[in-house]
């Protein structure tokens, strides 16, 4: 018996666009982000889905209501599937944080697995949180297909624990697109296989290539 898991991230905002530290922030779709999750409810029209769970947060809460749309579900509210906290990073650029808080942004950029910014979450935080989610999830609806709308980090690190990734380096290795598509198919809440990743085909006719949003590790030019 198998139990498959629908992975989305919420649909794009307008800080997400302007590449802004909003993990904690309460923002809503942009029009383009609607656009997105409207997409992603054509694509999942025939799934038969058994609940939907979402991150309490504005932008999740509507993708997940616009994707099952046509399936008369509500979205069920889960705290631990939000985003992690930048504390006070909150609502400024990399560039601004990096300006402001130059150590801590060098810690945060070495290792965001283990390090928070000041009254912020690190990456091991919300793994202790998130996780417990998605097994309760799994018990709950053995053998059914289920959808979960988080958010990028939350996501990158729910995949990173149940394929046996190192964490630590979840920036570096694993990006979400907004309103992608990521299946986890589980034979028990232990044993789980990635199906899909990072899929964004029902709105992008090709894998997006990322020049901002993941770590300097990432970023930093080839040597010639």
């Amino acid at each position: 018996m198998t139990t498959r898991l629908f992975l989305v991230r919420h649909g794009a905002t307008v800080l997400s666009a302007e590449d802004r530290f909003a993990g904690a922030t309460d923002v809503e779709l942009s029009d383009e982000g609607r656009a997105q999750a409207e997409r992603l409810a054509e694509r999942l029209a025939g799934a038969e889905l058994a609940a939907v769970y979402a991150s309490p947060m504005k932008r999740t809460l509507e993708t997940a209501a616009i994707i099952v749309g046509a399936h008369a579900l509500a979205p069920i509210p889960r705290d631990g599937l939000r985003e992690i906290n930048h504390g006070r990073w909150e609502g400024l650029t990399r560039k601004e944080v990096e300006a402001q808080f130059p150590d801590e942004y060098a810690a945060w950029e070495a290792d965001p697995f283990t390090f928070a910014p000041e009254g912020g979450e690190s990456g091991v935080s919300v793994m202790a949180r998130a996780l417990p989610v998605v097994r309760d999830i799994v018990v709950r609806h053995a053998g059914a297909n289920v959808l979960v709308v988080s958010h990028k980090a939350t996501l990158r690190l729910i995949l990173s624990s149940l394929l046996g990734f190192d964490a630590r380096g979840y920036r570096d290795r694993l990006d979400q697109s907004p309103a992608c598509l990521n299946v986890v198919d589980f034979k028990d809440p232990m044993r789980a296989r990635l199906m899909l990743f990072n899929d964004v085909s029902h709105y992008a006719d090709y894998p997006v290539r990322r020049h901002v949003h993941l770590s300097k590790w990432w970023e930093a030019p080839e040597p010639s």
